[in-house]
């Protein structure tokens, strides 16, 4: 016969069970959620990128161009914005300043040639949709097609990744250090802290600069800019990490992962260019670190003259944002400076 004290002794090795294996439990569901969640955000955002109101130049709106670029955006599903620029100077302005992806002129002047030239270096993606259904649209109105690039993409980058990977490696690494820091590290104050993630920062950076250029010549990139860049994505994205630690502790990894992973880089532009990315996505991603640091490297590696201050203030004010976070509420996770040798001393 089983004894109430034998009773009471199986739920009390059950209940020890239970509390030593719970954290296992939970984190072997949020690992399977997060799996399904990845996998899903990126093939929503990044599986059938589809055109939206991808903007295009012309120099002179006559019948030709008209009838190409209306059968060129009925094969493409979308519609196009079309611009209009008084001359050939403004047009390239605009293709510098990366307001548009292709250019339409007639080539000669009669009315069956049309001059296509493709920006693949302002979306590499964008190119490739635009340049399939060219030749079917000229084909449908009648008109010989000459196409050429202009900006094109580097040699050693011929799909146009090469930005998105380094990127990827500056933010998966900037917040994994600081992890790393709270993992094997965890006595170190919390100005100790920042200093460590922007020492490793700066090395990291310089040292995906090093390979990605001077060992591998996958691109040539500016060096101290694009140094510059990788730097402050890495240091934001560390920050982001420490600013959650803060918040709820050994769970940190979770909301950095699914904010700058999950969300940010497939929302970033640089796998597939924000032209081509659905809602909310397309609008969302420039305002997260992933897609602010896409959109400056890439503006320093083809557009150098060009550089907008938008994607540095957005870095900027999530840096801020985590740092301040952090500051606010050290106390939580951070030892305070010890006093003990101070009383010590007055002791003495």
């Amino acid at each position: 016969m089983v004894t109430w004290m034998s009773w009471r002794g199986v739920l009390r090795r059950t209940g020890h069970v239970f509390r030593r294996t719970t954290p296992a439990i939970v984190i072997t569901v949020l690992v399977a959620v997060a799996a399904g969640l990845f996998a899903g955000s990126y093939s929503f955002n990044l599986a059938h990128p589809t055109p939206h109101r991808v903007p295009v130049g012309t120099l002179e709106r006559d019948h030709v161009n008209e009838r190409f670029i209306t059968a060129w955006d009925d094969r493409l599903n979308t519609e196009l914005a079309v611009r209009v620029y008084p001359d050939e100077a403004s047009a390239l302005r605009a293709v510098d300043a990366q307001e548009v992806f292709a250019l339409v002129r007639n080539k000669t002047g009669s009315d069956r040639d049309v001059a296509l030239q493709l920006v693949p270096a302002a979306g590499a993606s964008v190119a490739r949709v635009l340049q399939q259904q060219a030749p079917a649209a000229a084909q449908a109105v009648g008109v010989s097609l000459h196409t050429t690039e202009l900006r094109p993409l580097q040699a050693g980058d011929p799909q146009g990744l090469a930005i998105f990977y380094i990127t990827l490696a500056a933010v998966v690494l900037g917040f994994i250090g600081a992890a790393q820091l709270s993992a094997h590290a965890g006595q170190l104050r919390l100005h100790e802290r920042v200093l460590a993630i922007a020492c490793y920062s700066a090395l990291g950076a310089l040292a995906i600069c090093a390979v990605v250029d001077w060992m591998l010549h996958v691109l040539d990139l500016p060096a101290v800019e694009s140094w510059a860049i990788l730097a402050f994505t890495m240091f934001t994205c560390g920050l982001v990490f420490t600013a959650f630690h803060v918040l709820v502790g050994r769970w940190a990894i979770l909301p950095t992962w699914l904010l700058l992973v999950m969300v940010g880089n497939p929302a970033s532009g640089g796998a597939v260019s924000p032209a081509l990315l659905p809602e909310p996505t397309r609008s969302l991603g420039r305002w997260l670190p992933p897609g602010a640091s896409v959109s400056a490297q890439h503006t320093a590696v083809y557009f150098n003259d060009h550089q907008y201050v938008t994607p540095f203030v957005t870095l900027a004010v999530w840096c801020t944002a985590a740092a301040t976070t952090a500051w606010v509420w050290r106390r939580r996770r951070y030892p305070a400076p010890s006093t003990k040798g101070t009383q010590a001393r007055h002791t003495g």
